[in-house]
């Protein structure tokens, strides 16, 4: 098959998908291209300047983020209130769409999606396309026409997606696709040692993503250093120096680990006995196939907010909304092994192993019916 992925940097998730999903349909001898929608398809410069308003937005107005996302969940995604930015891209997407000739598109993103529809709406006859869901939640920004399946996170999320009118059929529950290496089972011990990490103490690991400057990491290096009892203590600041240098600052003297960017976070997930972070989507798929119990504290507005309810819900994580409320839960969780190992069970409940194959599987399902 010859195979179209539709993506968008903004965050690292989205692209982190698109890839986890190349490496499986490459494992089947497909044929790939991956398109950036806003850097290929609309144009380089506004793609820098929208990710900088959003990264700004993140760090010093995310009740303005929120708010745009509350806003964009009223509204439909073919909506003329977007004045036009779910179409932005179209005519270069259709034009890609004819020089490829590909026999399946996959989006994992919503505003690729959204032109897609659009150019459902101009008559144009498309192939199979299939949106792939990288948050835990439906929003009116995932729903357009013409989208052939649907691959989301979590059952729940699936029925919420037929509440809001997607028939079932086109509903399939796959999981998020992560990296390759969070697919196979990597030993605890072997990771502590791997680390140099004692197995003698808890492992408290703590991130906020690719860009740790929009966490909360300082209020979580604050809560580790007036912990009760001994912890080895893991700070990943991304790729963030001056967040790194204040993380070091903040714990001297602790012992605590600051780690700057780090591509194997597997093996940082392996080794952990509790993730603090806030629920990012890809994150949380990740710590959901490495099968680690979450403390989620610095969530931001909007997709983030809905994730933390939703690993809430399911019992596969607690949940801070003040830095002395984080202490306390540290603390009960550092103390009580019951409820890591509840918050673990919930994790296993709603881990779907393999999620990037199983799109595949049914993209290539919905390619044979229509061909």
């Amino acid at each position: 098959m010859r195979v179209l992925i539709l993506t968008a940097s903004y965050g690292s998730g989205h692209n982190a998908a698109a890839h986890a999903l190349v490496d499986a349909f490459v494992e089947r001898g497909d044929a790939v291209t991956v398109v950036d929608h806003f850097h290929e398809l609309v144009h380089p410069a506004f793609d820098r300047a929208s990710r900088a308003i959003y990264m700004a937005l993140l760090r010093r107005a995310p009740m303005v983020w929120g708010a745009a996302y509350a806003l964009g969940d009223w509204l439909p995604s073919d909506s003329p209130l977007a004045f036009g930015m779910t179409r932005v891209g179209t005519q270069r997407l259709g034009a890609r769409l004819e020089a490829l000739a590909p026999d399946a598109v996959v989006s994992v993103h919503a505003t690729p999606a959204a032109a897609m529809s659009a150019l459902v709406a101009e008559g144009r006859r498309l192939p199979p396309h299939t949106t792939v869901v990288t948050d835990f939640v439906a929003h009116s920004q995932w729903l357009a026409r013409g989208i052939d399946r649907y691959c989301v996170a979590d059952d729940d999320v699936g029925r919420e997606f037929v509440a809001r009118g997607i028939p079932r059929e086109r509903v399939v529950v796959t999981g998020v696709p992560v990296r390759a290496e969070f697919d196979a089972p990597v030993d605890g011990p072997a990771a502590r040692q791997a680390l140099g990490l004692s197995p003698r103490l808890p492992v408290v690991l703590a991130m906020a993503g690719s860009n740790g400057s929009v966490g909360r990491l300082p209020d979580v290096a604050w809560a580790l250093t007036r912990l009760t009892r001994p912890v080895q203590a893991v700070l990943v600041a991304g790729h963030d120096a001056a967040l790194a240098e204040t993380l070091v600052r903040e714990t001297a003297g602790t012992g605590a680990r600051v780690l700057g960017f780090v591509p194997e976070v597997r093996t940082l997930m392996a080794a952990a006995d509790l993730l603090i972070t806030k629920a990012g989507g890809m994150t949380l798929a990740e710590a959901i196939a490495a099968q680690v119990p979450m403390l989620l504290y610095g969530s931001l507005p909007g997709q983030e907010r809905h994730n933390a309810r939703f690993a809430a819900r399911a019992g596969i994580a607690l949940a801070a909304r003040s830095r002395h409320e984080l202490l306390r839960l540290l603390e009960r969780a550092l103390a009580e092994p019951e409820l890591l190992e509840h918050l673990r069970d919930g994790v296993r409940r709603v881990h779907h192993p393999h999620a990037a194959r199983r799109i595949v599987a049914a993209v290539v399902e919905r390619s044979r019916q229509r061909s």
